[in-house]
């Protein structure tokens, strides 16, 4: 029987494994790559590789003045530290990720989950776009589609699935009653968080979101209260 203290260590490993996974993926991109967009709205590779690494290079200190320069916005405050601290080299910024793997950090109001969560939808909306195999674990995945149904997550992205079942057809998971919406647990989880897929990706019915607040959003890999620091 599992504990808690166990849960926590296999999240924890989860959270390295996938940060090392994708340092291995970025380390092998060319150069052309890293210009490439992403399925971070406005975002290239760099900018989402620089955002993932934030909360490794950034103090509470730092977090805060940095807020204060967006006056309390978080979302202008992400985008504007992505595409400054997006300008590094793509060595430098594959070490942030690779040499913090087993960096500890819990997203406000998320805990690790959320930090997982975090991890491996901005690590698909790079990966994604650009068609590159990678393939998410199914024991990580699980915890990411737990996360991502919950109702603070739904309101965050602005996705309504009353009257919709979305079904995964690689692993054995399904949410919700209705009309059914099915594909890749890993594309679910990223329609799930707002993001718009290539085409094919999805079969059956469509999710309903707020386009303002989905729009808003897109940048974001988990739904934090970005008011608090951790």
């Amino acid at each position: 029987m599992k504990t808690e203290t166990t849960d926590i260590t296999d999240i924890t490993e989860a959270i390295a494994a996938q940060r090392r996974e994708l340092a291995g993926v970025l380390s092998a991109l060319p150069a052309a790559s890293w210009e490439a967009p992403t399925l971070c709205a406005g975002w290239r590779v760099r900018e989402v590789v620089a955002h993932v690494t934030m909360p490794f290079r950034y103090s509470t200190t730092r977090f805060l003045r940095e807020l204060l320069k967006s006056r309390g916005d978080f979302d202008r405050m992400a985008d504007r530290c992505a595409r400054r601290d997006g300008q590094a080299s793509p060595d430098e910024l594959v070490a942030g990720l690779r040499d913090n793997a087993t960096f500890h950090w819990k997203p406000p109001g998320g805990g690790l989950p959320a930090a997982l969560t975090h991890d491996v939808i901005h690590g698909l909306d790079i990966t994604t776009p650009l068609d590159i195999p990678f393939q998410v674990p199914e024991e990580r995945l699980r915890i990411v589609l737990e996360t991502i149904t919950g109702p603070k997550s739904l309101k965050h992205f602005g996705i309504d699935l009353t009257r919709v079942e979305l079904r995964a057809d690689d692993i054995d998971w399904s949410f919700g009653t209705g009309a059914l919406l099915s594909g890749r647990a890993q594309d679910l989880a990223l329609a799930l968080c707002g993001r718009d897929l290539p085409s094919g990706r999805l079969r059956g019915a469509s999710l309903i979101s707020q386009p303002a607040l989905g729009a808003r959003r897109a940048r974001d890999g988990v739904p934090l209260d970005h008011t608090e620091v951790g």
